[in-house]
């Protein structure tokens, strides 16, 4: 416990399912977590519950709320972060997801595409352009962004999802070598099929999905397993890992 004790973070899409159970197990771990998220009454609730289980350890949870696509709601939400913490240590870009309208490339909406691209690969974008520099100026800290097992093997009916993701795994691997120097790691978590809410939906209309998610070899994971992960980047014990996509994929990725 207290692994992230004195650190302050913000999670982006932190109201549900890993990101919720992220700023839960930081809270839990005596980090202050922002949680920056678009719905009003996931962002409050997931605040509260990190907030009540931070009690003890010197964690706190607040919620912002946050457009990951728009630059000014990114841009006031880390300007809040520093005026109510007075610094940022970690940041997890965990905003994103894929929906029921996504495809092969001949068959997706064009503006299914875009969804994914504005959300996941420019929410990430957008964030880390803000959200760098007040690391830089706590002295260093940890980038953590969400790409995906779909970004390490093939998937069909994904390709809208799969061409953020796979964008955001290369990201990650630019951005380590670019802010090293100030002694930021930027790493990335590749989780297969995780069963959060939206998930639980996605796998009952999805053929694909199903399919690929009786191939886990220690069955299907739960929030908190990628969220545990979370906060070992995010902790010290992380101190020279970086540049890496690493996977909480039951064992999908090598079958």
């Amino acid at each position: 416990m207290e692994r992230l004790k004195g650190k302050v973070a913000l999670i982006s899409g932190g109201g549900g399912g890993i990101g919720r159970a992220t700023a839960e197990r930081f809270a839990e771990e005596g980090a202050k977590v922002v949680i920056a998220e678009i719905e009003p009454e996931l962002g409050k609730a997931a605040a509260k519950s990190a907030r009540s289980l931070g009690l003890n350890v010197g964690g706190d949870a607040i919620f912002i709320q946050t457009d990951v696509s728009n630059a000014d709601s990114v841009e006031a939400a880390f300007s809040e972060t520093k005026q109510r913490y007075g610094r940022l240590d970690i940041l997890h870009n965990n905003a994103g997801g894929s929906t029921l309208q996504d495809g092969p490339v001949t068959e997706a909406p064009i503006e299914e595409f875009w969804r994914c691209i504005k959300l996941d690969l420019f929410g990430t974008f957008l964030c880390s352009k803000f959200g760098i520099p007040k690391i830089a100026e706590s002295g260093g800290g940890s980038v953590i962004n969400m790409s995906s097992n779909v970004a390490l093997m093939a998937l069909p009916g994904r390709d809208c999802y799969t061409a953020a993701k796979g964008a955001i795994a290369a990201m990650t691997r630019s951005m380590a070598v670019e802010y090293a120097s100030e002694r930021i790691r930027v790493n990335a978590i590749a989780p297969s099929v995780t069963l959060s809410e939206r998930v639980k939906k996605l796998l009952a209309s999805s053929p694909e999905i199903e399919a690929i998610s009786k191939t886990h070899l220690l069955g299907l994971g739960q929030p908190v397993h990628v969220a545990n992960l979370a906060v070992y980047l995010a902790s010290d014990e992380s101190e020279i890992t970086t540049g890496q996509v690493i996977s909480v994929d039951s064992g999908v990725t090598i079958v």
